[in-house]
């Protein structure tokens, strides 16, 4: 397994000689590495078991560091990153020539954020190089908001797993691009609102569906998925007809009467919700269950980027 602490100077010398590191964020853990290293970049992919079609998020510091590897940056999105930055937001820009191709899977555009994490801020200030870092989990699993969900996934293939603790938000970031440096679209709902979005630049399209060649990450039909089967549906319905099974519950506020049943918010609290998502998904894997029936969440604020992963989960099948 691999170590957990919170040296970032070992962490940086890992990262500088081109190993992986996990490192905390405030939406994720992400398996970083040197994202200017074609040879670290490829390690993640074989890593997680990713397909190299689907593309990476770039870490930064802030946006300086940011504008030295994309050849511009749209208005919305230096009105995004001025708002929003440190924080849940990806912003896709066209990339220069110094980010390899892989990274954006052949795609003209790179995925870039300035994490909150203090931890990993003070790791990025430390490094002459911004970081590669997708979600630190096998591809298509649940993504890790603690060290130990970390360790348990992809411990025996890192060294080190930076401890940031538990993840404040609990929910990868909202992915947004721009058509002909205008246009605002939003590829994938995450940590950040639609409605903070749109105080900031106005009304955004909407285009996470799913895609074999996808713009951003989470645009993959099936996804963020446990390896116990999940329904979604009306629970109440959902219970009489899986009578037979052993089922567990993941619901947003409401109790049902099972006896394996994770809550996301009791005081049905969106923020508190996706804060407490991907935990909860690693805690039915270890409920004796054969099934996991889940409702829809409201679909508004962070209900969104919840209900999102919620059906992808869903469609693992």
């Amino acid at each position: 397994m691999a170590e957990i602490g919170t040296d970032i100077e070992k962490a940086a010398d890992l990262l500088k000689a081109g190993q992986l590191v996990a490192i905390p964020t405030e939406t994720v853990y992400g398996l970083a590495g040197n994202a200017l290293n074609p040879t670290a970049v490829t390690a993640i992919f074989t890593v997680k078991n990713r397909p190299r079609f689907d593309p990476l998020i770039v870490h930064v510091r802030d946006l300086e560091q940011a504008s030295q590897y994309v050849l511009n940056i749209p208005h919305g999105a230096k009105l995004l990153a001025e708002a929003y930055w440190p924080g849940p937001l990806t912003l896709l820009m066209p990339k220069r020539e110094e980010v390899p191709d892989l990274v954006t899977a052949g795609m003209p555009d790179v995925g870039m954020r300035a994490p909150a994490h203090p931890l990993t801020r003070q790791l990025l200030a430390s490094l002459p190089f911004p970081l590669a870092a997708p979600s630190a989990n096998p591809f298509g699993y649940i993504s890790p908001t603690q060290p130990a969900h970390v360790n348990q996934q992809l411990g025996d293939k890192i060294s080190y797993i930076l401890d940031g603790g538990t993840c404040a938000v609990g929910i990868e970031s909202t992915v947004v691009g721009f058509l002909n440096d205008k246009e605002a679209i939003v590829y994938r709902m995450g940590g950040l609102s639609l409605e903070h979005i749109e105080d900031v630049i106005g009304k955004v399209a909407v285009k996470t569906h799913s895609s074999s060649d996808p713009r951003s990450p989470g645009q993959l039909k099936s996804h963020y998925a446990p390896s116990k089967k999940l329904i979604l549906g009306d629970v109440d319905i959902l219970l009489q007809e899986y009578s037979s099974y052993r089922v567990g519950v993941l619901s947003f506020r409401k109790k049902y009467d099972t006896a394996h049943q994770v809550t996301l918010s009791d005081g049905g609290d969106l923020e508190e919700a996706a804060r407490n998502f991907f935990d909860a998904l690693h805690a039915m894997e270890k409920l004796p269950v054969d099934i996991i029936l889940a409702e829809l969440v409201p679909d508004t604020g962070l209900g969104r980027a919840i209900n999102d992963r919620l059906k992808r989960a869903a469609a693992s099948d």
